[in-house]
């Protein structure tokens, strides 16, 4: 996302950035609760719909309202929509069939995927560190599933369905990314933020007729519980999403990026608290793996801003 900093406060942007991981976590947990209770396209909906009036609050309390509801392009919009909900929808059935820790480590590979499509679609130059990194993270990925994948470690007929599923969900994120760094050409971080939200609400509603001819898609009535715990996820994401994006306007995203794997901390103990689970050895060792060539991305990506920015400094007369 393409946002200019307020002032650099490194200390400030931190506690952001680890705020909103730590909601995103908190929700990952409600709809894992929920998952035995509720389908994921209806998970979906209350995900996405309840976080609209936190998000249409804070841009109005920035003075960012107008820009949050204006788009030069919608098609760009519904695209980003319709790949963000579907990759929710995948997460979400997979929290229901995997531990949180496992889940969060598999998408991990996300920057992994994105520095693979970036080559693919942008025509970016890949050279032998990020190629190392890619290698290394790929390792990482496969030694994480291979339990799944080979039922060495049989938690259930689901946990390779739920491996495979997170690992498309996986991808389908890294999509987004290089999605989004087409629409920043054109489009507000608040209007991207606002979009995505009412977008998913609509993809996800029109999954209700799905429900009729497949019944794990059929929505159901919830207890009072469990509509005020989904009605809560909503409102976390909405308020996680804030987070991030106040964190980017006291920092840059090189310096916030290594922070992102404080995820993985976040699940374990979320994971071990609420559903007593605990992460095996062979998904930490596949996690490090993913998590260094994730590292090892950033710091190069770091490395080729900052040559760049030395390039403007010589090159532009304004500088």
């Amino acid at each position: 996302m393409s946002i200019s900093l307020t002032s650099h406060r490194p200390g400030l942007a931190v506690a952001l950035k680890l705020g909103a991981i730590f909601l995103f976590v908190i929700m990952s947990g409600i709809i894992k609760a929920s998952s035995q209770e509720v389908p994921p396209g209806q998970a979906v909906f209350f995900r996405s719909f309840f976080a609209i009036p936190v998000i249409l609050t804070w841009l109005a309390a920035r003075g960012e309202l107008r820009q949050g509801l204006i788009t030069q392009k919608p098609t760009l919009h519904v695209v980003r929509g319709v790949i963000g909900t579907t990759t929710m929808a995948l997460t979400f059935t997979g929290l229901g069939l995997l531990p949180l820790p496992e889940v969060t480590a598999i998408g991990f590979a996300a920057p992994i995927f994105t520095v693979i499509l970036a080559a693919i679609v942008l025509g970016e130059r890949i050279r032998l560190i990020r190629v190392s990194a890619v290698l290394i993270g790929l390792c990482g990925v496969i030694i994480m599933l291979w339990p799944r994948l080979t039922g060495v470690n049989n938690l259930g007929d689901g946990a390779t369905l739920g491996a495979l599923l997170l690992l498309g969900a996986t991808f389908l994120r890294s999509v987004i990314q290089i999605h989004v760094r087409q629409m920043v050409a054109t489009e507000h971080t608040a209007a991207i933020v606002f979009y995505f939200s009412v977008t998913a609400s609509v993809v996800a509603l029109l999954t209700v007729p799905l429900g009729w001819a497949i019944p794990a898609f059929e929505w159901v009535m919830p207890s009072n519980q469990m509509v005020g715990m989904l009605i809560g996820a909503g409102c976390l994401g909405g308020l996680a999403q804030i987070l991030i994006t106040s964190s980017y306007r006291f920092a840059g995203a090189a310096m916030l990026a290594p922070y992102d794997y404080s995820s993985m901390l976040f699940a374990i103990l979320v994971g071990y608290l609420w559903f007593g689970e605990l992460p095996t050895l062979i998904m930490l060792s596949g996690a490090s793996l993913v998590i260094a060539g994730g590292v090892l991305v950033i710091w190069r990506e770091r490395q080729l801003g900052m040559e760049r920015d030395k390039t403007r400094s010589v090159t532009d007369p304004k500088a």
